[in-house]
This record gives structure tokens, C-alpha cells and sequence, in this order.
């Protein structure tokens, strides 16, 4: 038997980063989401997020590679959120996305981190935010591409 933990923190927006999830409409899709992860056989540790975007942290499936993962998780929740007119003319999600490995010691500073989007966002723009996590695990990234 295998044993493996692939802990992410995953981060991605709203197409053109519109600010299109409303408070009263965001734990629909979180529980959409969570659907989905439990599904895939991935454990959701916590999401969250603001009108423009959601964070993550996932324990991904062995069997399952990281984009493919998140690549299906756009298209379901895009389809769902049209099908179900959540969001008028939603537009789905940005292609692009962030997902930053953790380590296990770093969970629980993760999962508040997340839990504490609405307070942090009061401070801290999106693109400042995305700066702050990559230096901190020394992503390799060009400012120029975050939009």
C-alpha cells in the first residue's frame, strides 16, 4: 500500500475577476465544491473566500494529478452554478489558478488564513495577497501575469 499526503492550498477567481459571489450565494457553492472533493476522494480541510475568488486546502486523492483535478472542478461547479441560475450569466472561472503544497505543521495556519478572507481582504488586495503567498513559498511568478 501507498501512503501519501498532497496538501494544497488552492487559489482561483471568478472570470475577469468579477465580483460575483454575493455572501448569500457563496456556501451553496462551497458545498458544491465539497461535494465534488469528497467525491474525487480528496479531503476539503477548508474553503472560502470573497466576491472574486475562493481558497482552498485539499488533501488531493493519490490517484488524481493536481490540474486535472482543478480543471474538473471549474468545469463542474461552471456547469452547476449555469444549470441551477445561481449566478446570472456567469461567466465561469479563470483559467489560470494558484495551488501552493503545504506541509502538514502548516494546516492549521492555513485553515485560518482562509477562514479569515472577509478581515484580510479589508487590508490586503487580491494581487497583494497572491504576492505575499507566493514569496512565501517561493513561487517563481511574473507580476506582469497577475490580473
Amino acid at each position: 500500500m501507498s501512503y501519501v499526503q498532497s496538501y494544497y492550498h488552492i487559489v482561483f477567481s471568478v472570470k475577469e475577476r468579477l465580483p460575483l459571489l454575493k455572501q448569500d450565494i457563496r456556501e451553496d457553492i462551497y458545498k458544491y465544491i465539497w461535494g465534488i472533493c469528497k467525491n474525487k476522494g480528496c479531503y476539503l480541510y477548508r474553503i472560502g473566500g470573497i466576491e472574486d475568488h475562493i481558497h482552498m486546502l485539499i488533501n488531493l486523492h493519490t490517484s488524481l494529478c493536481l490540474a486535472d483535478f482543478i480543471r474538473d472542478l471549474k468545469t463542474s461547479t461552471t456547469t452547476w452554478i449555469k444549470s441551477e441560475n445561481i449566478i446570472s450569466k456567469f461567466p465561469g472561472w479563470q483559467s489560470e489558478y494558484a495551488a501552493i503544497s503545504k506541509s502538514f505543521n502548516e494546516l492549521p495556519v492555513t485553515i485560518e488564513y482562509i477562514k479569515n478572507q472577509e478581515d484580510h481582504h479589508k487590508k490586503m488586495t487580491w494581487k497583494e495577497e497572491l504576492i505575499t503567498l507566493f514569496d512565501s513559498a517561493g513561487v517563481d511568478y511574473k507580476k506582469e501575469f497577475l490580473k
